[in-house]
């Protein structure tokens, strides 16, 4: 751990691993100091490694998907005694295959995580920002988040609310000195895909952007002041275009394709 400093202060949720312990190490490198969030052991390492260029890190183990574990975040960032100057809701998972198969209870599980954490923390910890006139956020959705996500319907739902919640919060604080980013990633190469347990999919076995070059993307894009940004890779992108115009039936067909639990054996 480092010591305190008098530099600003970023708060990151689902910072152990993938695109949020990225979008961590990228805060550090550009001079903030930290609060990071995980629900897993690998937090404290995660910490250690971050700090280990003399940033001040706080580690917090938290289940988000529980009142408490957002209380208790919201608990650790007020311990600091410093004012939050980036919010990162970042954390977040997926749950994979066909709805009247998978388990209600990790479904809902991941809805609290996804969803109810990113409004209960950005309820805790925007009013602090607007009071000072000064703060910025960054809230993850997805490329899903425009499209039907068939084999992925809650989570495809969870990040079309992240990304609703994210614009409309942008408006409602115009002028007040406080700015809300949504990021938008495609396939990453992160533990999203294990943890969703797809490996068997055609997106899984696919070409992944790099969560180094997500996270950057994000932060730069979050720190401009930016409404919404499609990372990383042309793939990426493209899919977030189409999530723009085409039809609703057309794009659940083709979602449905890459998410369809066997499909990499397919083809």
């Amino acid at each position: 751990m480092g010591t305190v400093t008098n530099r600003p202060l970023a708060v990151v949720t689902g910072a152990s691993s993938g695109i949020g312990l990225e979008l961590a190490r990228v805060c550090v490198e550009n001079d903030f100091d930290a609060v990071i969030c995980a629900e897993d052991a690998g937090i404290r390492p995660a910490a250690e490694h971050l700090s280990a260029a003399g940033a001040f890190v706080v580690p917090v183990r938290a289940d988000l998907a529980t009142y408490e574990g957002c209380e208790h975040l919201y608990r650790a960032v007020v311990d600091t005694n410093r004012p939050v100057d980036v919010l990162v809701l970042n954390a977040g998972f997926g749950v994979n295959g066909n709805f009247v198969q998978t388990d209600l209870e990790d479904e809902l599980r991941m809805i609290s995580v996804n969803c109810s954490s990113v409004v209960h923390l950005a309820k805790r910890i925007v009013p602090m920002m607007v009071n000072r006139h000064q703060g910025r956020v960054l809230i993850t959705a997805s490329v899903a988040s425009t499209s039907p996500a068939p084999f992925l319907a809650v989570y495809g739902a969870t990040k079309a609310f992240d990304l609703s919640f994210a614009e409309a919060l942008r408006y409602e604080l115009i002028d007040t000195g406080v700015t809300v980013t949504a990021l938008q990633p495609g396939a990453t190469d992160t533990e999203f895909f294990a943890r969703a347990h797809m490996e068997d999919t055609r997106v899984a076995e696919g070409r992944m952007d790099d969560p180094a070059v997500v996270a950057k993307i994000g932060f730069d894009a979050m720190m401009e002041g930016k409404d919404k940004v499609i990372a990383a890779s042309i793939k990426s992108k493209l899919e977030g275009l189409v999530g723009e115009i085409l039809p609703e039936t057309l794009k659940a067909g083709l979602q449905g394709r890459e998410s369809r639990p066997g499909s990499a054996k397919k083809h």
